[in-house]
């Protein structure tokens, strides 16, 4: 990647925020950094401070909401950002947009910087669409002339053109975003930049929105940063990722590679489960023991296994009571918690071999069925065509599954393939 083709840098970019205060908190604190400022110093409150745990009670009054972030962004890239609620990718944005000012390091552009982080952002709510729109270009730095001679394409692409001329106050949050959307990708900014906002419209705006980014972004070589917990978008859109976590920068490259990282994160891997305190029933009569994926050998998976191994779902549970057409099964969900399959036993014959005391169901997923990535097996139960005892999706035992690039015994598909599954077919030529 040439020098030039560089249009937004981020050098040692770090911000640091003091818990329970506005501003920088006490007058003593002001002169401490007043003094070492006139000195020549460090501001001693950099030395200070913890890294950003939400979920953890910390010691210091001082958090770190970003530290050390560095990166490079090329003309025309679509760089996704994720990570989980509070790991700082909306003050990155933020910084990005120069919203807020960074504790340390600087931000290197090229260009005009749009940016759509909050849902009426930049809006006026007693003006109307139109006036909103004047005004939006008007603060992108555009041109009274520039922005009528797209105007009509604005409106079109936004769905508002009936309340155009009403006091976005009385819009919807969606419609708000549909307008601010359009402005910031008509009115040409050489960076876009994109938070969680999108997720307020309704999937027709939302595939409409991210047809125009690729557009933007492949047609007119221009640049966007994109925010969101949809994997499934991110892997449409963006070409390269960043994930954070806690401020930092955990992991950088391309896109396919930085999702596998983020679900490896959120999910601990399970190779069993044998603890159903969160799993309760009303049914006394069935209670789950044991829930794991194993090999053909009846050992437990605890790796990533490849493409053209079979997999088998063990449950152990206990019956006090016989159930007639008692029911089990499995559902398999992609990392995006997409239904993949379902499948119950309900072969009658099979119903009728549960007996009193401990079961085990032992179910095998077929060779050759999945492409590389992350899955979810859930056990589903249920008494045929009268209730749910594990309902599919809801708060029923799940463990994970992972599956390894490549068939240990092809030398064609050596990396992920297209699609969600990949299925191995039978072809037969001229017979």
């Amino acid at each position: 990647m040439s020098k030039k083709d560089i249009i937004l840098k981020a050098e040692n970019i770090s911000k640091q925020y003091r818990l329970g205060t506005v501003g920088t908190g006490t007058l003593s604190h002001d002169l401490n950094r007043w003094w070492h400022a006139i000195r020549g110093k460090e501001n001693p409150y950099l030395k200070v401070g913890e890294i950003n745990d939400r979920s953890a009670k910390g010691t210091s009054e001082y958090v770190w909401a970003l530290q050390d972030i560095n990166f490079e962004v090329a003309r025309g890239e679509v760089l996704g950002i994720i990570g989980k609620n509070g790991a700082g990718k909306s003050t990155l944005l933020k910084i990005l947009s120069k919203v807020t000012a960074p504790t340390t390091g600087v931000i290197k552009s090229r260009g005009r910087i749009a940016s759509l982080l909050e849902v009426g952002t930049g809006f006026n709510p007693e003006l109307t669409g139109r006036e909103n729109i004047y005004l939006n270009g008007a603060i992108l730095g555009m041109t009274k002339k520039e922005i009528t001679s797209k105007l009509d394409e604005i409106i079109a692409f936004s769905g508002c053109e009936r309340y155009i001329d009403t006091p976005t106050k009385r819009y919807s949050s969606g419609m708000t975003v549909r307008l601010a959307f359009a402005v910031a990708a008509f009115l040409e900014p050489e960076i876009l930049v994109v938070d969680e906002v999108l997720a307020v419209g309704d999937a027709e705006f939302q595939k409409k929105a991210i047809g125009k980014m690729q557009d933007i972004s492949k047609s007119e070589g221009r640049t966007v940063l994109f925010v969101s917990h949809n994997m499934a978008a991110v892997r449409s859109l963006c070409t390269r990722g960043i994930l954070l976590r806690n401020g930092s920068i955990f992991s950088e490259g391309k896109i396919e590679k930085v999702i596998t990282d983020y679900i490896s994160l959120e999910t601990q891997y399970q190779t069993f489960i044998n603890d159903f305190s969160d799993y309760k029933l009303d049914y006394n009569y069935f209670e789950p023991k044991e829930f794991s994926l194993i090999t053909e050998s009846n050992e437990k998976l605890n790796t990533y296994v490849k493409n053209d191994s079979s997999i088998f779902v063990k449950f152990c549970f206990s019956l006090t009571e016989l159930i007639p057409n008692f029911n089990f099964g499995i559902a398999v969900y992609d990392i995006n918690e997409n239904l993949l399959f379902l499948s119950l036993n309900t072969d009658i014959k099979e119903h009728d071999k549960t007996q009193l005391g401990m079961n085990t169901f032992t179910v095998q997923i077929p060779s050759k069925t999945f492409n590389e990535g992350d899955y979810y097996v859930q056990f589903i139960a249920s008494v045929h065509n009268k209730y749910w005892l594990y309902e599919p999706n809801v708060n029923a035992p799940t463990v994970q599954l992972k599956i390894a690039g490549g068939l240990s015994d092809s030398s064609i598909w050596i990396s992920k393939r297209p699609g969600i599954l990949a299925p191995v077919l039978s072809y037969k030529l001229n017979s």
